[in-house]
C-alpha cells in the first residue's frame, strides 16, 4: 500500500460536454490479486474494503469532475454525507490536483445512478479508500487538459506553464483563468488521457488540517439536512406503530373520527402501522394518539434479554482444542442489544404519482433503494428518481432504506406527497439495532507461549440486505474464504483478525434466526470481538506474570501496530501512579488497513460511581483518553481527529452505559433520554488524538476507533475494580428511567418550547 504513485500513470477519459469534464478509469485494487494466505485469517490479505473496491471497479469511470464556466469545479460524489466529512475530503482531493482554492470546489451528493451498479455504497469505512485515486486522477486530467489548451492557444509547450489558484501562467507574463478555458478545453467526443498524480511531497492541501466545507452553514443553522428539505405540498406525516416489533394491523376502528381532527388530511393503513398526514407534525402526533387500532402479532413477541441470551448460549459453537498438555483459559462475554438510531430522526419525502415517483432521503445505498421502491410501486426503475439528502448521522442506519420505502408506500396510498418523520420512539423501538451476542474464547498456553486462540462469536442474525450481500454473491469466487457461508459469516471473516502471535488462531461466527430489525451498526462485529479479546489478553498477562503492556509487546506481530502501541505507552504515561480505584487500560486494533491504539484512565471510586445526575445513570467515568492512529496517509488530520474522538465516545458508551433492554418483544428505551450514550458527565476531561501516519494511501477511519476504545475502557475497569466485566454495557442491569408505554407508540408533543 506504500507504492509510490509518482511512478504510475493513470487513465481517464475526456467526456463530450459543453465545458471540460473528465471521468476516471479505475485502477485495479492493489490487494485484490494477493496470493492465498498461509495464515488462517483472510482479513489480513483481502478485507471488506478490498471487496468493495473490486465491486466498484467496473463502473468507476462513470464518476466525473466538471469544470464550470466560472472556473469553479463541481463533483457529485456517489457516497452519502452523514457527518463523517466525505464532501470535505473529496473537495480537498480535487483542489489539490487542480491547484484550486478549496472554496472553488463544490461537492454535492449524487442521485441514485443505476449504471454505477455497486459503486454507490457508503459503508465499511471505505469511501476514502475507494475514491482517493479515481477522484484525484479525474482532477489531474482536468488540470492537464486546461494547461494543454492554454499552451496550444499561446504556441508554447505544456511544460512551460504553471498553475496556481485556478490560474495558468507563463514566464512571459501571460495568464489565463480556468474560467476562460473551460469551454475551449471541452471535448466533443470521449477520448482517453493519461496523467501522473502529484507526489505527496508536493501536496499543499491534502494532508493539511482543514475545516469542513459545510462548517459555517452548520454552525449558522443554514445547512440543509433531510428534515429541512421542502417539497411543494409534501405535508408532515407520521405512523402509529404496533406495541411489538413488526406487529401488524388487524383493524383500524375510528378512521373517520381522526380524519375530522384539526389539520388532519389523510389516514391510511400501511405495512408497518397506520399513517396520519396533517398540516403540522403536532397535529400528526395528536392524530396518531387518537387512533384506535387492533394489532396483530409481531416477529419476536415475548422475547426478552433473558430468552434471547438462552437461545444464544444454546447455539454457541464448540471449542476444538482440548488443552490436554497445556494450561487453558476460558472466558465468555455477553453484549446487549444496542440502538442504531441516528441523531437526526429518520425521515423521507415521497411524491408518488400514477406513472412516476420522486424520493428524497439520506441513503447510503440509493441504487438498491431505487430498485426496491420501483418494484414496490409497480413502476419501471427509470420512473423513480431518488435524491440523496445530507443526513444528521447514520452509524450504519441509512444502509437501509425502510423509511424511504415507507414514505413511498404512504404517498401512493394517499395519492399525495408526504414528508414522513419517524419519532424518536419509532427509531428506538421499531428501527435498527445491533444484535445481542456472546463471545466465547479459549486460549491454551505453556512455558510462556500461547499455543492456540479460539473465539466463537454467537449473534442474533444481522441483516445484510442492503447491497453488501449482493457484492458477496457476485464476487464469492475471488474471496479468500471457502464454503457455503452466509453473508454475515463472510463479512465476519473479511473484517476480523487477531493481531497477536497466539499460535493456531480461529475466529468463527454463528447466528440464530430471530427476526429482530438488525443492521450493520458502526464497526459491525469489531467492538464486541475486540473487547472480549483484549480482556482475555489482560487475564492471560496475569497468568503469565506480565503486565498488560509487556504482554502485548511480547506478542504483537504487526509493525504498524507495534509503532502506535509504543507511542501510546509513552504519550499516555503507562504505569504512572494512580489512586486506588483509578486505573489505566490499553487496547490495540487493526482494520481497514489502519492501525490504532487506545489508552484510557477510568475512575471507579464510589464518589464518582455514585455521583447524582438528573435522569441519568452515571457509574464510572473515563477521565483521560489517548488515541494513537496510523491511517497510512491522513487526508485531513482535523477531520481524522474528529472521527477518532467520535469513535472514542462510542466506545465509552458501549462499554459503560448504552444498551437496549428487550422485554415482551420490544425495547423499553423510547428516546435518547432513555438511551445513555456518552453524555457530558461521562466524556473524558482530557482527550488527545495523536496521528502517526506511516505513509502510502489513506486507510478507512470512520469506524476505526470504536473497537479499541470500548476494549480499553473495559480493561481499565477490570484493573480498577479487580473484577473483569463479562456483560456489556457494564451498567446494563440498572434501568435508570421510567419506560414510555408501548400504546400509543408516540409520546405526546410538548405544549410549548419550554416543556421537557
Amino acid at each position: 500500500m506504500a507504492e509510490d504513485l509518482r511512478r504510475r500513470r493513470f487513465l481517464a477519459y475526456l467526456l463530450a460536454a459543453p465545458t471540460l469534464a473528465v471521468a476516471v478509469q479505475w485502477i485495479d485494487p492493489q490487494r485484490a490479486d494477493a496470493a492465498v494466505p498461509t495464515l488462517p485469517q483472510p482479513e489480513e490479505i483481502f478485507d471488506l474494503g478490498d471487496l468493495q473496491n473490486l465491486a466498484a471497479a467496473p463502473t468507476a469511470n462513470l464518476v466525473s469532475v466538471q469544470v464550470n464556466r466560472d472556473g469553479s469545479v463541481a463533483f457529485a460524489v456517489p457516497r452519502a454525507e452523514v457527518g463523517q466529512g466525505i464532501t470535505t475530503a473529496v473537495a480537498m482531493m480535487v483542489a489539490e490536483e487542480m491547484d484550486l482554492p478549496l472554496d472553488k470546489v463544490t461537492v454535492t451528493l449524487a442521485d441514485a445512478r443505476p449504471e454505477l451498479l455497486m459503486n454507490q455504497l457508503t459503508g465499511g469505512s471505505n469511501s476514502v479508500r475507494s475514491i482517493y485515486t479515481p477522484v484525484r486522477t479525474a482532477a489531474a486530467v482536468a488540470r492537464q487538459r486546461l494547461v494543454a489548451t492554454a499552451a496550444k492557444q499561446w504556441g508554447v509547450k505544456d511544460s512551460e506553464l504553471t498553475t496556481r489558484d485556478g490560474v495558468i501562467s507563463h514566464a512571459s507574463g501571460r495568464t489565463a483563468t480556468y474560467a476562460s478555458l473551460a469551454v475551449a478545453a471541452a471535448s466533443s467526443k470521449v477520448e482517453a488521457a493519461t496523467v501522473q498524480l502529484k507526489s505527496t511531497s508536493d501536496f499543499t492541501v491534502l494532508g493539511t488540517p482543514q475545516n469542513r466545507i459545510d462548517a459555517r452553514e452548520a454552525v449558522m443553522g443554514r445547512k440543509t439536512f433531510g428534515m429541512d428539505m421542502q417539497v411543494p405540498n409534501a405535508k408532515p406525516t407520521m405512523v402509529r406503530r404496533p406495541p411489538t416489533i413488526n406487529g401488524t394491523v388487524r383493524s383500524l376502528n375510528n378512521k373517520a373520527a381522526v380524519l375530522a381532527m384539526p389539520g388532519v388530511t389523510d389516514v391510511a393503513v400501511v405495512s408497518r402501522g397506520v399513517a396520519v398526514r396533517a398540516d403540522t407534525f403536532g397535529q400528526c402526533i395528536d392524530g396518531l394518539r387518537a387512533l384506535d387500532v387492533t394489532w396483530g402479532p409481531g416477529t419476536v413477541d415475548g422475547e426478552s434479554d433473558e430468552t434471547v441470551l438462552a437461545k444464544l448460549k444454546a447455539a454457541e459453537l464448540p471449542m476444538l482444542v482440548p488443552g490436554l498438555l497445556t494450561e487453558v483459559l476460558d472466558a465468555e462475554f455477553t453484549f446487549a442489544f444496542a440502538s442504531n438510531s441516528p441523531l437526526e430522526p429518520d425521515n423521507a419525502i415521497a411524491d408518488v404519482r400514477k406513472d412516476s415517483a420522486e424520493i428524497w432521503s439520506s441513503l447510503k445505498v440509493p441504487i438498491v433503494a431505487q430498485e426496491n421502491i420501483a418494484a414496490q410501486l409497480g413502476l419501471p426503475i427509470g420512473a423513480v428518481k431518488v435524491h440523496v439528502a445530507q443526513g444528521g448521522g447514520s452509524f450504519g442506519r441509512h444502509l437501509f432504506h425502510d423509511v424511504a420505502a415507507e414514505a413511498a408506500e404512504i404517498s401512493q396510498k394517499m395519492g399525495k406527497p408526504v414528508k414522513l418523520m419517524w419519532s424518536r420512539t419509532d427509531d428506538f423501538r421499531q428501527g435498527r439495532t445491533h444484535p445481542m451476542c456472546t463471545s466465547r474464547i479459549r486460549v491454551t498456553h505453556a512455558l510462556g507461549n500461547v499455543i492456540s486462540y479460539e473465539q466463537r462469536h454467537t449473534s442474533v442474525q444481522t441483516e445484510f440486505s442492503h447491497g453488501l450481500g449482493e457484492m458477496l454473491t457476485s464476487f464469492a469466487a475471488k474471496l479468500p474464504i471457502a464454503g457455503n457461508l452466509s453473508f454475515a459469516e463472510s463479512i465476519f471473516l473479511l473484517t476480523q483478525s487477531s493481531p497477536y502471535n497466539f499460535g493456531v488462531t480461529t475466529q468463527l461466527l454463528n447466528e440464530i434466526p430471530l427476526k429482530f430489525n438488525t443492521g450493520s451498526m458502526r464497526n459491525i462485529y469489531s467492538p464486541n470481538v475486540v473487547t472480549a479479546q483484549e480482556l482475555v489478553v489482560d487475564r492471560l498477562a496475569v497468568k503469565m506474570g506480565k503486565d498488560p503492556v509487556s504482554m502485548r509487546r511480547s506478542f504483537l506481530r504487526d509493525n504498524r501496530l507495534k509503532a502506535v502501541f509504543e507511542k501510546a505507552v509513552t504519550e499516555g504515561q503507562w504505569g504512572r501512579a494512580l489512586p486506588q480505584g483509578v486505573a489505566q487500560g490499553i487496547a490495540v486494533h487493526a482494520e481497514y488497513q489502519a492501525a490504532v491504539c487506545c489508552l484510557v484512565e477510568i475512575d471507579c471510586r464510589p464518589e464518582t460511581v455514585n455521583r447524582p445526575v438528573t435522569d441519568g445513570v452515571t457509574g464510572p467515568r473515563v477521565t483521560k483518553a489517548l488515541i494513537v492512529v496510523d491511517p497510512g496517509f491522513a487526508i485531513n488530520p482535523r477531520g481524522l481527529e474528529a472521527q477518532m474522538i467520535g469513535g472514542m465516545n462510542d466506545g465509552i458508551a458501549m462499554a459503560l452505559t448504552s444498551s437496549l433492554h428487550m422485554r415482551d418483544g420490544i425495547p423499553l428505551e423510547g428516546s435518547w433520554d432513555n438511551y445513555f450514550y456518552t453524555r457530558q458527565w461521562n466524556t473524558p476531561l482530557e482527550m488527545r488524538v495523536v496521528i502517526a501516519p506511516s505513509g502510502g494511501t489513506p486507510s478507512g477511519a470512520g469506524e476505526l476507533a470504536v473497537a479499541p476504545s470500548m476494549a480499553a475502557v473495559a480493561c481499565a475497569y477490570a484493573r480498577a475494580t479487580g473484577t473483569a466485566p463479562t456483560y456489556f454495557p457494564i451498567n446494563h442491569g440498572t434501568l435508570g428511567f421510567e419506560p414510555y408505554p408501548t400504546e400509543p407508540s408516540t409520546p405526546e408533543s410538548p405544549t410549548n418550547g419550554l416543556d421537557s
